[in-house]
């Protein structure tokens, strides 16, 4: 792995995670090597909501674009990252120390953790990633170049395509579950487009939401006898979760789709998706335009730009489908 000035903590709980923040344990002064740390290298300071296959990704792909562009933890530039485990409150105590701290450009894996930075900060340079609507969640003003201080990569899902890849492998599906929280707004501005998308392609929707990852397994335990299949869309709390939710399919015969590659490599059967450590690359490319001197503002949001098809074969008979050989043969991705 990439040598790095900052560890993670593992923040098992709220109390823990001030006790982190308000330390003075955070002071690097020597590197893990017992070096001294250089001062005068960019800071860059990452939060994420929680650790999921696709958000790790997203910080990976920042941190190996950052370093080919010459920005590397063991002396060029100074790295920094907690994830908030899913918590709101952490997500926001995090950002308010990261704003405290000054670092030249602060990165904000996933919605929530973004809301909170730009919450606190008007001055430090934010570029956000893996989020889904980034005008729904008051990010910026439009996608457009905004002439303020935050800018970003949006991973706004595909969800024609994956309810027309529902019909396709489950073409007796007629009602699709999905499960999500309805606490984070890049959710629900995903179930919007899926109530639109579903009605125009003829399925009925059941919604089942949750506020913590604990209510995932009874969240779909509620639809069985209910839909045909499972939806999971890039909801970080859900995916967090994912196994029970698989768990549920294999047991009940029916089939779980989700908006990620990871989630499908986990046991969902198959998505239509982008390759989330790509989407951290173009991230760390805008990082590192604006520590070579651009203004975020004169950057406007990107969306991601590559969609790979990928199927699960062992999930699919696992969950009692076969997928076609037409999509087998055209899949970017086949996990056996």
């Amino acid at each position: 792995m990439t040598r790095t000035l900052f560890l993670s903590k593992t923040l098992m709980a709220p109390a823990l995670l001030s006790a982190t923040l308000l330390g003075c344990g955070n002071d690097p002064g020597l590197d893990e090597y017992g070096d001294p740390i250089a001062t005068d290298v960019p800071h860059v300071a990452v939060t994420q909501i929680v650790e999921h296959p696709a958000l790790d990704a997203v910080r990976d792909g920042v941190q190996d674009k950052l370093k080919e562009e010459g920005y590397e933890a063991d002396g060029s530039l100074k790295w920094e990252w907690e994830s908030a485990q899913g918590q709101a409150a952490n997500a926001a105590q995090i950002a308010q120390k990261f704003v405290g701290d000054s670092p030249d450009l602060i990165v904000a894996i996933a919605t929530p953790s973004a809301q909170a930075v730009v919450g606190n900060t008007d001055t430090i340079p934010v570029v956000f990633s893996a989020v889904t609507d980034p005008v729904g969640a008051e990010l910026v003003p439009s996608l457009a170049a905004s002439g303020g201080t935050v800018t970003g990569v949006s991973d706004l899902s595909p969800i024609d395509e994956h309810l027309a890849l529902i019909a396709d492998i489950s073409p007796e599906a007629q009602t699709v579950g999905v499960i999500y929280n309805a606490g984070e707004s890049n959710s629900v501005s995903l179930v919007e487009l899926l109530k639109t998308e579903a009605e125009e392609q003829g399925f009925t929707l059941e919604e089942a939401t949750v506020s913590s990852s604990a209510d995932v397994v009874t969240a779909a335990e509620s639809l069985v006898g209910k839909v045909d299949a499972i939806y999971i869309p890039t909801d970080n709390t859900v995916v967090s979760a994912l196994e029970s939710v698989i768990q549920v399919g294999n047991e009940n015969q029916l089939t779980v789709f989700a908006g990620d590659t990871a989630s499908v490599e986990r046991g969902a059967i198959a998505t239509a998706s982008f390759d989330y450590y790509e989407v951290g690359r173009q991230t760390g490319d805008m990082v590192a335009r604006i520590l070579g001197g651009e203004n975020p503002g004169d950057i406007p949001v990107e969306l991601a730009n590559t969609v790979d098809l990928a199927v699960n074969l062992a999930a699919a008979e696992a969950m009692g489908v076969t997928i076609p050989d037409a999509i087998k043969d055209s899949a970017d991705q086949v996990f056996e």
